[in-house]
């Protein structure tokens, strides 16, 4: 499946791309370093996508109650206008506007997107691991189904799984290095039968204990999330041009979160998991080596 040229759509506002720009680069250095690789249209239209999803995220995070739920709402029905090309006055809402006329965005995505947020303000409780699944489907996942038709794509359905899979992989990554952080909003998103099964207790969590069997727990979940990475990155050479680097480096930054970790001996309760500005350069090589390697192989 080839992907149409996008609709011709005149520009939107700099001081709408810089807004979504300084979005993206202060909350998610990994993902801005991703994006840095896109064309400069794409480029433009990856951080209207980012700015969007973030702003939902920061309504959950740093609202409660009843100004939680009207935020959330107020939210989706700025989403729904700047997809008819009703934006508000609002910067990110003009640059979502304009890259979803300009490249077939789907609305559905930010649906899902909105309901996973939904799971945060009813304080979600996750028995097993479909139920994490579903989370980091709408949270993240959806995401993929934002990005691809920006940069193009081939493959169809299996390119779209693809990235379904690679912002599952970051989401899981992103509470396993934010457990700490998230107990201190009441949130706990490791599964009941994963706690059950390892033996871990929400006493043992909330007084930041990294047992034997926490650790057990994390190097389980850190497979699973690593095995999201391996197959979303199949899809990555079906993407268009320098979106294939973009996505091949921010996912094996991302990745790196997991080292981290690891080496930290899974203590996510004291210390937050991250890969500085150096490391993130000094992985592009291996990115763009690892991508030349797997495009060589599909042709």
């Amino acid at each position: 499946m080839t992907q149409l040229s996008p609709t011709p759509v005149p520009s939107p506002p700099p001081s709408a791309v810089a807004h979504c720009r300084d979005v993206t680069r202060r909350h998610s250095q990994t993902f801005y370093l991703g994006s840095r690789f896109f064309p400069a249209q794409e480029r433009a239209a990856v951080w209207a996508v980012y700015a969007a999803c973030r702003t939902g995220d920061d309504l959950v995070d740093e609202r409660t109650g009843a100004a939680a739920e009207e935020g959330l709402a107020e939210w989706w029905t700025r989403i729904q206008a700047a997809f008819r090309g009703q934006p508000a006055a609002h910067p990110g809402d003009v640059a979502l506007a304009w890259a979803a006329a300009r490249w077939p965005i789907p609305l559905s995505a930010f649906e899902e997107l909105h309901q996973g947020l939904q799971m945060d303000l009813r304080g979600q409780v996750y028995r097993d691991m479909d139920d994490l699944t579903l989370y980091c489907r709408r949270v993240a996942g959806v995401v993929g189904f934002m990005i691809a038709p920006i940069s193009g794509y081939r493959g169809g359905e299996r390119t779209l799984h693809c990235a379904l899979m690679l912002g599952q992989a970051m989401q899981l990554t992103n509470i396993l290095r934010d457990v700490g952080e998230d107990l201190e909003r009441g949130r706990v998103y490791l599964p009941e039968t994963l706690l059950r099964e390892y033996g871990v207790t929400r006493a043992a969590l909330e007084a930041g204990q990294v047992t034997p069997e926490y650790r057990a727990l994390m190097e389980h979940l850190s497979a699973q999330a690593r095995a999201w990475y391996a197959e979303g990155r199949a899809g990555i050479p079906c993407l268009n041009g320098s979106a294939r680097l973009a996505v091949q480096a921010a996912a094996r930054s991302y990745e790196g979160i997991l080292d981290d970790l690891a080496r930290a001996d899974f203590d996510n309760f004291r210390r937050r998991a991250h890969v500085s500005g150096t490391r993130k350069l000094l992985l592009l090589p291996r990115a763009w080596w690892e991508l030349r390697g797997a495009l060589a192989y599909k042709l």
